[in-house]
């Protein structure tokens, strides 16, 4: 009788463990933070795209890394080579560190981007590093060479990610990334269909942080490009001020309706600021429970 008492009570003992050891990893895993990595081809194209909703995962505490694919050494009128691309590089960590991402410039060539085994590898090691759950990359359809094969690369490396014989001195994902594509307005061959739309109105200043830290483009570069060089301030808050007003940003259709699908029609009629993003095929697909595990930020429907 003892010794079936002792047994009964083992077994209680075990089934108790049991459920606290499940009931841990199921906490576990809710509260394991999303890993997001973001492409862009140079130094500042991830705060431009995702920027607002980064800084939307970091609040939620998840990890977010931006990876500028090239080191961006010919994106300037006066200046070029080593000593921009180490300029544009010091831009970009000062932009992470005020978001709270963390910031990668590899060193490839601005404008010399083409899509080889060697990019796709680095793009392969750095999804694999960062042990991303959402991937973020350019469409491969723009204006900009670099652009496209920033995109192509991105799309070369889902499925290659869970291939341990590819990359072998970086472990190999157990699972696919869902991969998805920033937002941009090119038509041909065919237009950006947004899966998910993020308000961004609430971070919005920090977006223009994060812009306003790549002094060489948005003050010196892009409006010399475009023939107004002389009308930026030479006063700090006098140019983030133009920043401001000169950055507009209008919602097409597909990503009006796409915000109407998340936030409501009432709610979406508010929204002044988004940033939107189409669920590439050659990752995981994701459904509305993983959507709104990697955009915790979504309202719950």
């Amino acid at each position: 009788m003892k010794n079936r008492s002792l047994n009964r009570a083992c077994k209680i003992a075990f089934a108790f463990l049991f459920m606290w050891q499940f009931t841990s990893l199921v906490r576990g895993q809710e509260k394991k933070p999303v890993n997001v990595i973001v492409f862009g081809a140079h130094p500042d194209d991830c705060d431009e795209v995702a920027g607002g909703t980064a800084a939307k995962w970091v609040a939620a505490g998840c990890r977010v890394r931006f990876v500028s694919v090239t080191n961006g050494d010919a994106g300037h009128q006066s200046e070029g080579g080593g000593a921009l691309a180490r300029r544009r590089r010091a831009e970009a960590l000062e932009s992470g560190r005020r978001a709270g991402v963390d910031y990668v410039v590899l060193d490839n060539h601005d404008g010399e981007l083409m899509p080889t085994l060697q990019v796709r590898e680095q793009i392969i090691r750095q999804i694999r590093q960062w042990n991303a759950d959402l991937v973020l990359g350019p469409r491969p359809n723009d204006y900009h060479p670099d652009h496209r094969y920033t995109g192509i690369s991105m799309q070369d490396a889902a499925f290659m990610v869970t291939v341990p014989n590819v990359c072998p001195d970086t472990p190999a994902l157990r699972k696919n990334p869902v991969f998805m594509y920033v937002q941009d307005g090119f038509q041909k061959p065919n237009p950006f269909r947004p899966d998910v739309a993020v308000a961004i109105d609430d971070v919005i200043e920090k977006k223009f942080d994060m812009m306003d830290a790549h002094v060489s483009q948005f003050y010196e570069w892009l409006p010399w490009h475009e023939g107004m060089l002389d009308k930026v301030p030479k006063d700090p808050a006098a140019r983030k001020q133009m920043l401001k007003e000169v950055w507009t940003w209008d919602a097409t259709p597909a990503v009006r309706a796409a915000l109407v699908k998340w936030y409501g029609t009432e709610a979406a009629q508010r929204i002044r600021y988004a940033e939107a993003f189409e669920i590439c095929e050659y990752g995981s697909q994701p459904g509305g429970a993983e959507l709104h595990r990697l955009f915790p930020f979504l309202p719950a429907k």
